[in-house]
């Protein structure tokens, strides 16, 4: 299972069980409708205004991979694949790939080894597989500063619940065994509005930016690899290069594996 979902549920569990020992009855936050509408609906809708329904719709795409990521070839994998692919054209020929590219489920990787084959020089081959690097990072952005928008408005909208409940309080003076009850009502508009912001979507935001920090450095490993083998540079010496794109530790263990 991922962290994610993980992470958000320990979360709403600790929060609503810390709100239980404190005196707080956790079903008082849940089901006071009209304020989790205020904070929820209030949020979306001015996120959705501050950008493009193209980004809006895109979103929720990337949330559900932030909660569920697909599984990424690991670093290692790339590294191997690629110092195999260097060994193979440092002696065959950089063409005896052609055979590979159908195989490979990385299509970054198969369109660079393509254009690689394909005779283009290394520097339009490099331009390439950097514009392809930097959309993706734009794209990436995009939803990343869509949930931290919708994090920075949340708790406004709480505050704007909350006075709405202390106005609709204020109308019953009359009555001073409700004004308590009343006045705790409000501000559950203010929870929700600080919990959808800092349980919710700012570690969405943070996932989806690890997430896409993660998919660049591999495609990063790539380009460096498929550049190295362009230009025909020893396999060993192309490793060395790719190791440093790994973690220390997992780099120290592919080398005790290696012997």
């Amino acid at each position: 299972m991922a962290a994610t979902p993980i992470g958000l549920v320990i979360c709403f569990v600790g929060v609503l069980v810390g709100a239980f020992f404190k005196g707080v009855n956790p079903v008082l936050l849940v089901t006071n409708v009209p304020a989790i509408l205020i904070v929820v609906v209030g949020s979306i809708g001015a996120t959705i205004a501050s950008f493009e329904l193209e980004a809006t719709r895109g979103v929720f795409k990337a949330i559900m991979r932030a909660i569920s990521p697909k599984q990424e070839p690991l670093p290692e994998q790339r590294l191997n694949l690629l110092v195999e692919f260097a060994g193979r054209a440092r002696h065959e020929g950089i063409l005896s790939l052609e055979s590979e590219i159908g195989k490979l489920d990385d299509p970054f990787m198969r369109r660079a080894l393509q254009l690689a084959i394909d005779g283009n020089d290394p520097d339009a081959v490099a331009d390439v597989m950097r514009t392809d690097i930097r959309t993706l990072k734009a794209r990436h952005k995009v939803a990343a500063d869509w949930c931290t928008q919708l994090g920075v408005f949340a708790p406004t909208f709480g505050i704007i619940g909350a006075v709405f409940g202390l106005i609709a309080t204020m109308s019953h003076l009359d009555e001073p065994s409700s004004i308590g009850h009343g006045i705790s009502a409000a501000f559950v508009a203010t929870f929700w509005g600080v919990f959808l912001a800092n349980g919710i979507m700012l570690p969405l935001s943070n996932k989806l930016k690890r997430l896409s920090a993660t998919e660049v450095a591999g495609r990063e490993m790539v380009m460096e690899g498929v550049i190295a083998i362009q230009g025909g540079q020893n396999p060993r010496v192309i490793e060395e290069t790719l190791m440093t794109y790994l973690p220390p530790q997992r780099a120290l263990a592919l080398e005790a594996a290696r012997g």
